[in-house]
C-alpha cells in the first residue's frame, strides 16, 4: 500500500500530461478537446487541493497545544526541523501551481518564456513547475540533518542493489513523461517525439566534446566551491551528510558509479534539457535544475549546480540532448569516482 501511495503523484502527472496531450491533438486536427482539458485541469487542480489541504492541517497541528494532539502526531512533528516551512511547503505552492494554470498568469509569463497560450500542454508543464518548489520547501522543512540522520538508521537503508533500482525507477519515469510531454502516441510518433527532445545519434565530435567537457567540469566545481570556501562561504555540513548517506554507499562501487552517472544523465537531460528547455529557455530551465536537487537545500552547491545547468543547457542549444547527456553522465562519473578514489588513499 505504501508503494502505491508513493506512485501515486507520479501516476498523476503522467496522466495529467496525456490528456494535455489528447486535448492539443484533438485541437490541431479541427476537433474539439475540451473534454480532455477539462479532465486534465480537474485532475491536476484536486491533486494540488489535497496538498493545500494536507499543509493547512501540518499548519493547524503545529499550532495546537502538544497535550490534544494525538500520540502519533506529538512524534511527528518533532522530527520536522521547521513544521510552519513544511506546511508552507505543501500549501503555497499548490495555491501557485493554480493560479499558474489561469490564463492571466500564463500570458505574463508568455512575455518571457515561449509558451503558447492556446497550448493545454504548455498550461500543465507551467503549472508543474510549482511542484519543484513543493519539493524544494518541503525537504527543508524536514530538515537537512533530520534526513541524515534518519537515513543513518540501518533498518532504513536499502541494499545497494535496491537503491540502484529506485534510481533507475525514478530516472526512466522522467524520461516517460518527457516522451509524454512531447506527445509520444498522442500528437507524435517516436521518431518526432525523439527530434523534439533533441535525442539523436552523436557524432564522433560531439561524443568527444561531451566527455571532454564533462571531465573539465570537474575543476570548475572545484574552483567555485575553493572560492566560496576562501569567502567563507562553506558546504554546509547537512549538505555533506545527506549527501554522504544518500550517494556515499553506491560511490564505492562500480555499479554504483555508473547508476549515478548514467541515469542522472539519462532521466534529468531528457526532461529538462531534451523537454523543457525549448519552451522554458536556458536561465529558467537551469534554475528549475537547481532546486530540483532539493537535497542540497538552499546552499553554494545550489549555485554551483545552476552553473552546471547553464553550461549543460549551452551544450544542448548548440549540439543536441544526446551531447548536453554525455556530458552530465561523463561529470556525475568522474566526481564519483575521484570521490572513490579518494577515499582508497585514506588511512
Amino acid at each position: 500500500m505504501s508503494n502505491l501511495t508513493a506512485a501515486a503523484p507520479f501516476a498523476i502527472l503522467l496522466i495529467t500530461i496525456v490528456l494535455a496531450n489528447l486535448a492539443d491533438g484533438r485541437r490541431a486536427c479541427g476537433r474539439s478537446g475540451i473534454a480532455f482539458a477539462v479532465a486534465g485541469y480537474a485532475l491536476l487542480i484536486a491533486f494540488y487541493l489535497v496538498l493545500l489541504a494536507l499543509g493547512a492541517m501540518v499548519q493547524l497541528l503545529g499550532t495546537a497545544p502538544q497535550e490534544v494532539l494525538p500520540p502519533p502526531v506529538r512524534q511527528a512533528l518533532p522530527a520536522l526541523a521547521s513544521t510552519r516551512l513544511f506546511a508552507l511547503g505543501l500549501w503555497a505552492p499548490s495555491l501557485l501551481g493554480i493560479v499558474l494554470l489561469l490564463k492571466p498568469t500564463r500570458r505574463a509569463a508568455a512575455r518571457v518564456i515561449r509558451i503558447d497560450l492556446a497550448s493545454t500542454v504548455h498550461a500543465v508543464a507551467l503549472s508543474f513547475t510549482a511542484l519543484v518548489l513543493a519539493n524544494l520547501l518541503a525537504t527543508l522543512g524536514l530538515g537537512l540533518e533530520n534526513l541524515a540522520n534518519q537515513l543513518a538508521n540501518p533498518g532504513l537503508l536499502a541494499s545497494d542493489v535496491m537503491t540502484i533500482a529506485v534510481i533507475w525507477a525514478q530516472e526512466i519515469f522522467w524520461v516517460v513523461l518527457a516522451l509524454a510531454g512531447v506527445g509520444l502516441f498522442t500528437r507524435r510518433n517516436l521518431s518526432d517525439a525523439l527530434r523534439r527532445l533533441g535525442l539523436e545519434v552523436p557524432t564522433l565530435h560531439q561524443v568527444g566534446l561531451g566527455i571532454l567537457l564533462g571531465v573539465l567540469l570537474v575543476p570548475l566545481v572545484a574552483l567555485m566551491i575553493g572560492a566560496a570556501t576562501a569567502l567563507g562561504i562553506p558546504i554546509d555540513t547537512g549538505v555533506e551528510k545527506l549527501s554522504e548517506r544518500l550517494f556515499g554507499p553506491l560511490a564505492r562501487s562500480l555499479p554504483g558509479i555508473l547508476t549515478l552517472g548514467l541515469a542522472a544523465g539519462l532521466g534529468e537531460e531528457t526532461l529538462l534539457r531534451g523537454a523543457l528547455q525549448p519552451r522554458f529557455g536556458l536561465v529558467l530551465t537551469a534554475a528549475l535544475f537547481a532546486l530540483l536537487h532539493s537535497t542540497y537545500g538552499l546552499t553554494i552547491v545550489t549555485v554551483v549546480v545552476f552553473v552546471l545547468g547553464l553550461v549543460l543547457g549551452i551544450v544542448r542549444q548548440r549540439n543536441n540532448t544526446s551531447t548536453s547527456m554525455l556530458t552530465h553522465a561523463t561529470y556525475n562519473i568522474v566526481m564519483a569516482g575521484l570521490g572513490l578514489l579518494a577515499r582508497s588513499f585514506q588511512p
